[in-house]
């Protein structure tokens, strides 16, 4: 969805954001058609299950954990499987188009990067915002949470303003905040970004699919697995209340909250919500631990 900056923008606009609504909640509902009919066929193996399971100071229903491999839960390691979710409208992973043209960032040679808030292969521009140190590590659920090397991590996200480089309307000729890192022994990559806005209808984010190595990693088909990371309440009053250029998701963040956010509303984000330290000075840390099954 084309999010709403600084209202009117006029007609064209309007009709931009109403049809990426559209298609970003199709992708869903197919999604959730997918999860539906798994779940009914687990649904005898799960039904004694209830309550909440503990996952390292975070909890899941443990309803959701029979279905593991498909919407997230726990697999009685420790870690859990991360959901798998939609793309939405804006991967720039040669999944679909934008202003007429494949958009697929993942073919430039300089997207491997861990600063990524400019933009690469010939345009210029640098996203401003609050800064933000993204850690991501990724663990084999079936291996006893082991770190899992040589994976590539693609992350993208909207900049202050809720746009999104390659798609909204004034930054079709910018690609930053999309960037692709491989894991280390520890099973981490780590992205140098900007806290992303607040657009209408979702809680703030940021999207991920992680590839089997970075050989493979040359569009989004080619995925092992598509989610999105949440950001605290806390910290995203804070900057949206107070940081320059964010004043636009002031508004937005106030009509939206985790159970009515269509993507982390149906797991109330337990696997998916960063941990988070920091402040507006300096800037903030963010972290989340992936879980895949193997």
């Amino acid at each position: 969805m084309t999010p709403l900056d600084h209202p009117p923008h006029g007609l064209r606009h309007d009709l931009d954001r109403l049809s990426a609504q559209w298609h970003e909640q199709r992708a869903l509902n197919a999604a959730s058609l997918q999860r539906r009919q798994t779940m009914g066929l687990l649904a005898a193996g799960v039904a004694s299950l209830a309550g909440l399971t503990p996952l390292g100071g975070c909890a899941v229903r443990a309803d959701k954990a029979a279905a593991a491999s498909t919407t997230g839960g726990s697999d009685g390691s420790g870690c859990t499987v991360i959901p798998a979710e939609t793309a939405g409208p804006f991967p720039g992973d040669g999944s679909n188009r934008a202003s007429g043209a494949l958009a697929n960032v993942l073919s430039l040679s300089d997207i491997v990067r861990a600063d990524i808030r400019s933009s690469i292969g010939g345009l210029s521009g640098i996203a401003a915002g609050v800064p933000l140190n993204l850690t991501l590590t990724l663990v084999n659920t079936g291996s006893q949470c082991a770190p899992l090397a040589g994976r590539a991590i693609y992350l993208w996200q909207c900049d202050r303003e809720g746009r999104y480089s390659m798609y909204s309307s004034g930054v079709t000729r910018q690609n930053y905040l999309r960037g692709v890192q491989v894991t280390n022994d520890a099973g981490q990559v780590s992205f140098q970004t900007t806290f992303p806005g607040c657009y209408p209808g979702r809680w703030p984010h940021i999207h991920f699919e992680v590839f089997s190595s970075l050989a493979v990693a040359s569009r989004g088909a080619n995925a092992i697995r598509t989610s999105q990371l949440a950001l605290p309440r806390a910290a995203c009053t804070e900057v949206f209340n107070n940081a320059s250029g964010y004043s636009a998701s002031v508004a937005h963040f106030a009509a939206i909250s985790l159970a009515s956010d269509f993507v982390f509303g149906d797991t109330a984000a337990a696997s998916q919500m960063a941990a988070l330290a920091g402040n507006l000075a300096k800037g903030y840390d963010a972290a989340l631990t992936v879980g895949l099954a193997g």
